[in-house]
């Protein structure tokens, strides 16, 4: 039977349509009973199974089990923790807290405090240099902390223009790739000189939240909100490679390797995929609706999960969405 080219031409729509949606499938819905207001950063530890939420509006870090998907335990005490960071050697919890600028390490098992260091002024994210078993912070008007993670003891400090927002760290060289959106620049951080050696201007994307890093390539990834875009540079020297629209009030942002894709969330109610055909070129692949306020996210690539972070609205609790990665 012959199609009339208008219907064919719909019904490739709606086929390329469904097979995208299908990039990322959910799986479940994990509550968070009784945590109220906005959710922040998450890490994970994957032998355990476990995931840590910092819960930010809540002044908890909640702990969910991933293998029953249910949550085990809050840690208390925090205030507006905004980074959490699972130490795999000593099987502890670090905390930034923003709200009275400290970094707090907690066990992992039974949640009580082990240390704390003060003088962290609005500490947001929290990286691991495994290879120098050092934690990186960000916080106050514009720095970095090194933290000694043997003898949580701080080690280092780092100057930068503003108040640092995602950072992430080469595995195969010293740079540190921070997001400055005050100063409206990328600053590239020496950190075993423990100084920035570059700054590379963004120019007319603002307000560069997130961040991701495809080192393989030389690429980095970054999530502006205005306007909203998905920018790349080139880790060679940070000029634009290219820009993609995307959803707005975007707050993190994953690189999934084995699939080319990237994975923003945003509190607009978006989690948008983009492809990666090859260094320098991407393009939107497919959007999927969340709720408001959903917009930070974390993908673990051992697992192809992606977990999304839905705080409470309305009647409606809060909860972790499960999204899992398809082939």
């Amino acid at each position: 039977m012959k199609v009339p080219g208008v219907l064919f031409l719909f019904v490739l729509a709606e086929f390329a349509f469904t097979a995208e949606q299908e990039l990322l499938t959910y799986e479940k819905t994990i509550p968070l009973p009784e945590v109220k207001g906005r959710i922040d950063h998450f890490a994970i530890d994957r032998q355990g199974q476990q995931l840590f939420i910092a819960a930010l509006g809540n002044d908890t870090v909640e702990i969910l089990d991933l293998k029953s998907g249910q949550r085990v335990r809050s840690i208390t005490g925090c205030h507006k923790p905004q980074g959490v960071l699972f130490l795999q050697d000593s099987k502890r919890i670090c905390v930034a807290n923003g709200g009275e600028g400290t970094v707090q390490f907690h066990d992992a098992a039974s949640g009580t405090l082990v240390k704390k260091l003060d003088g962290m002024d609005d500490a947001d994210n929290v990286r691991f240099d495994e290879k120098r078993k050092t934690i990186c912070v960000g916080y106050g008007g514009g720095a970095l902390a090194l933290i000694s993670a043997e003898s949580l003891q701080k080690t280092g400090n780092i100057k930068l223009a503003g108040h640092p927002e995602s950072f992430q760290l080469e595995q195969d060289g010293p740079r540190i790739f921070v997001n400055v959106p005050e100063a409206g620049h990328v600053a590239v951080v020496d950190r075993v000189k423990q100084a920035v050696i570059a700054t590379w201007p963004l120019h007319e994307f603002k307000a560069n939240f997130p961040m991701a890093l495809d080192e393989k390539h030389q690429r980095l990834f970054i999530g502006c909100r205005n306007p909203a875009r998905f920018v790349v540079l080139d880790t060679n020297d940070g000029h634009v490679v290219t820009n993609v629209a995307i959803s707005g009030d975007t707050d993190d942002l994953f690189y999934d390797a084995a699939r080319s894709s990237i994975y923003l969330s945003g509190g607009e109610g978006f989690l948008d995929i983009i492809g990666q055909s090859g260094a320098d070129v991407y393009q939107a692949r497919t959007r999927i609706a969340t709720s408001s306020g959903a917009r930070t996210c974390f993908f673990n690539a051992a697992s192809s999960e992606l977990f999304l972070a839905a705080p409470t609205r309305g009647n409606k609790g809060a909860e972790v969405r499960v999204y899992h990665a398809t082939p």
